[in-house]
């Protein structure tokens, strides 16, 4: 596993020459994306909503090809199974992100447990957890679930 990770990473998604900097935010990247997958199967099913959620906010976040956005999704998941807890994800992007980017994950997160058009208790339980461990404070979780709920409704409005 930790070898497909790493050759991932060495691909065509970074310059030849690769700083500690790039190395760091590549990491970020895929514990990003296993804290997505985490939320995107805490009710249990990863629906096919959820799925293109997914890959359009890894896309546009990290600006990655859909091949990219594949290969990652597929390594965040052999991480995720591999994972103890969330805390081996959530310290790095704690310890990296601003609050800004700490938001923005908040908000695509938000976004992707709405994605298939219900919020479990379990989904909510576990953005609560998470924010918790990315030392996001309450106040700051509840603006990202109005922006993602704004998102959405505003998606819905224009689908009609």
């Amino acid at each position: 596993m930790l070898d497909s990770i790493k050759k991932f990473f060495s691909s065509s998604m970074s310059p030849v020459e690769e700083s500690s900097d790039e190395e760091n935010k590549k990491d970020i990247r895929l514990a990003a994306c296993a804290l997505l997958l985490e939320l995107a199967y805490a009710d249990e099913e990863f629906t096919e909503d959820e799925r293109e959620h997914l890959e359009s906010a890894i896309r546009r976040q990290y600006g990655l090809e859909p091949a990219q956005a594949t290969q990652l999704i597929e390594l965040a998941e052999e991480a995720r199974a591999g994972a103890v807890d969330l805390w081996q994800f959530t310290s790095l992007i704690a310890e990296n992100y601003s609050v800004g980017q700490k938001m923005v994950l908040a908000e695509i997160m938000w976004g992707l447990v709405y994605s298939d058009g219900e919020l479990a208790d379990k989904e909510q339980h576990l953005m609560r957890k998470i924010s918790h461990l990315l030392k996001l404070e309450p106040g700051y979780l509840t603006l990202a679930r109005k922006r993602a709920e704004d998102i959405r409704d505003s998606a819905l409005i224009d689908g009609e």
